[in-house]
């Protein structure tokens, strides 16, 4: 009779775990799913094309080629540029910045005072001024100005050279709230 006790408890004892795991049991799990259409993200844009850029002495007379140049104490050279900026994004925001006018090329403290940009959108030289960053595609018309300094001594920078072809404007992207 032992046996058979033995027998009967021991095949409870596997049905049921039987159950318990086959999910007839309290260890069964739930699960369900929902697929879902989220849509796609596309990247935003950063980009900007330069015209043709002109370069005018102090009296307004237009300089046709800068690399012939002479340049004198007291000289005030601008250099004008229409950018067409694109800037696609929620979040999206740059600046204008002018790059190369630094002392590698020529251009010192000493010897020259070099403006930021000047920003204007609408007709070259009437438009409504605008500054960084900027948050819209747009034209945008840059001025840089180099003035020259009076104040030279004797024949300082008589020889000096000054590498007008390595001044540009750039369009860089900043950080914006939500970003970083």
């Amino acid at each position: 009779m032992k046996n058979s006790a033995l027998i009967k408890g021991t095949a409870a004892i596997a049905v049921g775990a039987a159950l318990l795991l086959g999910g007839g049991g309290t260890l069964a799990s739930w699960n369900a799913s929902q697929s879902a259409t989220p849509g796609t993200v596309v990247a935003g844009d950063l980009n900007v094309v330069a015209a043709t850029g002109v370069w005018k002495d102090r009296t307004g007379a237009t300089i046709t080629n800068i690399a012939n140049y002479k340049v004198v104490p007291g000289d005030k050279l601008t250099y004008t540029q229409v950018l067409d900026v694109t800037l696609t994004g929620d979040k999206m925001a740059a600046e204008v910045a002018a790059e190369g006018a630094t002392p590698d090329n020529g251009f010192t403290a000493a010897n020259v005072t070099v403006t930021d940009p000047v920003l204007t959108v609408g007709e070259t030289g009437l438009g409504t001024e605008v500054t960084n960053p900027l948050k819209t595609s747009q034209k945008v018309t840059a001025k840089i100005t180099f003035e020259f300094k009076w104040a030279t001594a004797g024949r300082d920078d008589v020889t000096a050279e000054y590498d007008f072809n390595e001044v540009s404007f750039t369009l860089n992207q900043i950080t914006q709230t939500g970003l970083s």
